[in-house]
């Protein structure tokens, strides 16, 4: 029992030290404290509460990179059109706004230490298995996301989880929908096809066409949209060459850290609880019984194994191990630090029961030496002054900035050289650029638009930059010359995917007339046949696979019915389908399957309808 303590106890104290890890995490730093200008403007409020234009930016910028990552880094960027951009994220942010809303009324809650938990235990913020703060800066800064910001983010991703958990997890289904469902995913289908090549080599596009297409599609022959900034960078390393640190001071602090080091004591015990089964009188008695035999040379040890209720040391004698102050009940503590090695103690009473007490061991601390830790020392009250330092420049530059017409400015005042970034577009660039908080405030409508100097952006825990646009290159038609041969390429593959449909399209109808026959060879092919095959057979195109168990059953075996496929390289399968085959009646694992699958699917569609009865209800403003 104990010993469980003790584990409980030392546990406790990891989360305690885990606890001030996530609270040093918790603290934004210069984001939070030095975050002083907002819009003015709103982008939406909803029942109430804003959205504001900071963060419909900040969305835009993270659904644009998300696409970028999708198309490639190939992808011209200015090719996404940016009103549809914003209002698609303008609706996931009312969405979003929409479910908090409903969650708080749902009383949907989470403690600090879930939240905590969630983040010490993502496999993406460790290193070799354990959270690393250093790998947690740096992937939420390549979401864009400050420390603060993320933990916001996340708790309210935490509590729409809830919201969507609670309702999709209240999903049911008939019996009869999941035969009838079996019945669907259970079914095979026998069928042929039959590939149309699409030859782009022998379609001759001419310049008008290209002209044309061009003239026609000039929006998206547009150089991509790029900034150019001015930056000062400020660095918390900077500052420990202007601090020192006096020898009273490293005197003190060293007098400070070695006055919590105490000795270790190695104690064991035999416990008797007092329970429910077990009274205060008869416990006692008990302890006494065992302490008289202690009288009479009986061994602790043996007695320990015999009697003690504490799971986690009787087998072990009653042995608890080393231990310092603070681990144990204050009045098993007390009663073990007065004794002397080899005593017992007389009978000890706590919260869960009477003990007698062994002390087996006593080890004196190891005071390091002043010399081992003056440099350690050092460097820890030097950091001290020179993050108040650093917060104080912090503040310093944002001011300066926020009043200043350039960078020159606040450059001068805290010795700090402006510097000049390669151009970069909405997707981010090199350098400071790849950043997401700088990429969206460099192209916010206060820098980019009003000329004004940007807050002070926190990089990473170390550092910060101010940044004002040098130069905006606005998209700019990019001449025929130099996309001609895209465009050609381009029609050519169309063309051709144009012929290949029209040619399969008169196959189908004279394959349908009769005219054709089923099984005769076309353009040296043979028709492709397979029987039996699945909704998920390997080996077959996905479009492919999908167009054929959606085509209608055939009248008779003689009456196949037809369709075509386009595939990626505009090349046309042609469909057709022979017949169907009925499965079996699932077994009970299956249909088990198949009602835990309908029920988390009509969980989904629950909370889908959940959410657009709340939109519906809701009092939403766009600005």
């Amino acid at each position: 029992m104990l010993q469980n303590i003790r584990d409980n106890s030392q546990g406790w104290i990891a989360k305690t030290i885990i606890g001030i890890i996530v609270v040093l995490m918790a603290f934004t730093g210069i984001e939070a404290i030095f975050q002083a200008t907002t819009n003015s403007q709103d982008a939406a409020k909803v029942n109430g509460e804003e959205i504001s234009q900071n963060e419909l930016s900040q969305a835009v910028d993270m659904q644009r990179r998300q696409l970028m990552q999708q198309l490639g880094k190939d992808f011209d960027a200015s090719l996404l059109d940016e009103k549809m951009l914003r209002e698609s994220a303008l609706k996931g942010l009312i969405d979003r706004k929409l479910l908090l809303q409903g969650a708080d009324k749902s009383k949907f809650a989470f403690s600090e230490a879930a939240l905590d938990q969630v983040i010490l235990q993502t496999p993406e913020f460790q290193v070799d298995g354990k959270f690393s703060a250093e790998r947690f800066d740096q992937v939420i800064r390549q979401l864009g996301y400050g420390r603060m910001q993320f933990r916001q983010m996340l708790a309210q991703e935490m509590l729409i989880g809830q919201l969507r958990a609670g309702l999709a997890g209240s999903g049911f289904v008939t019996d009869a929908q999941v035969l009838a469902f079996a019945r669907l995913e259970k079914q095979t289908r026998d069928f042929a096809s039959l590939n149309i090549k699409a030859d782009p080599s022998a379609v001759k596009v001419t310049d008008e066409e290209i002209k044309a297409h061009y003239d026609e599609h000039a929006k998206e022959f547009m150089t991509p949209d790029q900034v150019v900034i001015d930056y000062l960078e400020l660095k918390k390393a900077s500052f420990f060459d202007q601090v020192s640190v006096k020898d009273e001071d490293l005197q003190a602090q060293y007098q400070k850290e070695t006055a919590n080091i105490s000795e270790q004591r190695r104690g064991a015990h035999i416990l008797i609880e007092v329970n429910d089964k077990v009274n205060e009188a008869q416990a006692k008695t008990k302890i006494d019984e065992v302490q008289a035999r202690l009288a009479k040379g009986e061994s602790f040890e043996a007695l320990a194994k015999e009697f003690s209720q504490d799971p986690g040391s009787a087998a072990n004698g009653g042995d608890l191990g080393y231990a310092g102050p603070g681990v144990y009940d204050p009045t098993f503590e007390k009663a073990l630090y007065a004794l002397n090695k080899d005593e017992v103690s007389p009978p000890v009473r706590t919260d869960f029961g009477w003990h007698l007490i062994k002390l087996l061991g006593v080890e004196a601390p190891e005071v390091p030496s002043f010399a081992s830790l003056k440099d350690k020392l050092t460097r820890e009250l030097k950091a001290q002054q020179v993050e108040q330092r650093f917060v104080e420049a912090t503040k310093q530059l944002e001011d300066s900035s926020f009043e200043a017409s350039d960078l020159a400015q606040p450059a001068q005042e805290l010795k700090l050289t402006v510097h000049t970034s390669a151009p970069f577009g909405r997707e981010g660039g090199e350098g400071v650029a790849a950043n997401r908080a700088v990429v969206t405030a460099a192209f916010s409508p206060e820098v980019l638009d009003e000329g004004a100097n940007s807050t002070a952006i926190e990089l990473d825990p170390e550092t910060v930059v101010v940044l004002r646009a040098k130069e905006h290159r606005k998209p700019e038609q990019l001449p025929l010359e130099s996309v001609a041969a895209n465009i050609r390429v381009q029609l050519a593959k169309e063309h051709a995917s144009a012929a290949a449909k029209t040619k399969a399209l008169e196959l189908i109808t004279s394959l349908r007339d009769g005219k054709t026959p089923l099984d005769k060879a076309l353009d040296g092919q043979n028709w492709k046949v397979l029987e039996a095959v699945t909704r998920g057979q390997e080996g077959i195109d996905p479009a492919v696979l999908q167009a054929l168990f959606r085509m209608p059953k055939p009248e008779a075996k003689d009456k196949p019915t037809f369709t075509s496929v386009t595939l990626a390289d505009g090349s046309l399968v042609i469909v057709r389908l022979n017949g169907v085959n009925e499965a079996a009646a699932p077994t009970e694992e299956e249909k088990v399957q198949y009602r835990r699958f309908l029920a988390s699917r009509v969980g989904q569609q629950d909370f889908a309808a959940y959410r657009k009865q709340l939109e519906s209800q809701a009092d939403i403003e766009k600005f």
